[in-house]
Parts: structure tokens; C-alpha cells; sequence
């Protein structure tokens, strides 16, 4: 082999060594860029998952407000049945209150009588017609006078000793009431000590 053979064959050598050079490094560039197009492809997959999370919580939190202002409205409409059902028993109140009996105007004391029965009539069909208002909506007053204290529903003021068995309710001070069973407003009592002496 000579000089020249020698060197041809270097050359052919230092050309394949460059090209493969070449193609490692076009390889690098590919694999570069695929691995940038999958960074890429992530950094959107997150930037869609971030949308989709802000739409779902401007989502939740217009449900929120809408359900709020829903239970506002059912309540405002139920307050305004609750009025509703009490406006003609106020009504009949006034008419009562502007009816009622003028003792200067009334000479005889028979028809001064008739006209205080009519009006206690009156009223007293008022106060049943309220008392059915709160039974609709299931308020009742507490029993007290003969019943036994029950320290869930009524509240002692005062003992007074009398021939009833102690715990006895004696009188009323204030009502109490209950709503579908359960006190929400406990009724003001006097009891008896049951020390009496005979």
C-alpha cells in the first residue's frame, strides 16, 4: 500500500467518522425537538386542565349564589304567606279596636251591656281566628294551670304554698309555645311548694 492509498483511505475514514457525527447530532436535534413537543404538549394538557378547573369553580360558585338567592326568594315568598295569613285577623283587630264600646255615649246600662257582649264576641272570635293562623303553622300554646311542671316547657317564677301537690302549676305569668313540638318559647309559671297546712 502506498502514501497515497493510505491517505485516501484516512480520508474515507475521517468522512465516515464525520458523518456519522452528523447524524448523532441530527439525531440529538430530533429527539430534542421531540422531547420539547412533549414538554410542550404537557405545559398544554396543564394549561387545559387549569381552564377546565377555573370554569368548573366559577361554575360551582355560580350555583352558590343561584341556590342563595333561591333559598332567599323561598323565603321571602314564605314570609309573605305567613303575612298574608295574618293581614284579615289584623284587619278585624282594627275594626274591632275602632268599634268598640263608648261608656260616655251610652245612657242605658242595658244596652251598654248588650254592646260590651257584642264587642267581647267580636273579639273573641279574633282571637280564635289568630289562634288557628298559628296552628296552621304549627305553633301551640303550652298548657300550664293544672299541669304538672315540666322544667322542658315551663319556667318558675315564684312558689306559693297552696293544698295542690307540689310541682302543680297555679298560674301563668306569660305563655310559652311550642313549634311542631318543640319549645321555642317556654311558658312563665307559679307553682305550688305544697306546704299549705290545713
Amino acid at each position: 500500500m502506498n502514501n497515497d492509498d493510505i491517505k485516501e483511505e484516512e480520508l474515507l475514514e475521517d468522512v465516515d467518522q464525520e458523518d456519522t457525527t452528523n447524524e448523532e447530532v441530527v439525531e440529538e436535534t430530533v429527539t430534542e425537538e421531540v422531547e420539547l413537543s412533549e414538554v410542550d404538549k404537557l405545559k398544554m394538557q396543564v394549561d387545559e386542565y387549569k381552564i377546565g378547573w377555573q370554569r368548573a369553580n366559577a361554575d360551582y360558585q355560580n350555583l352558590l349564589k343561584s341556590t342563595e338567592e333561591k333559598r332567599s326568594e323561598l323565603v321571602r315568598m314564605s314570609e309573605w304567606q305567613v303575612i298574608s295569613e295574618f293581614l284579615p285577623v289584623y284587619s278585624f283587630f282594627k275594626k274591632a279596636m275602632d268599634s268598640k264600646v263608648d261608656v260616655d255615649k251610652v245612657d242605658d246600662l242595658a244596652e251598654l251591656q248588650k254592646q260590651v257582649k257584642n264587642w267581647e264576641t267580636g273579639v273573641g272570635y279574633i282571637l280564635k281566628q289568630f289562634i288557628s293562623v298559628l296552628e296552621n303553622h304549627g305553633i301551640k300554646e303550652i298548657k300550664t294551670v293544672g299541669e304538672t311542671f315540666d322544667i322542658e316547657k315551663h319556667e318558675v317564677l315564684k312558689e306559693e304554698e297552696s293544698d295542690e301537690v307540689e310541682g302543680t302549676i297555679l298560674k301563668e305569668v306569660d305563655p310559652g309555645y311550642e313549634l311542631n313540638g318543640k319549645v321555642i318559647v317556654p311558658a312563665k309559671v307559679i307553682t305550688s311548694s305544697g306546704n299549705l297546712t290545713k
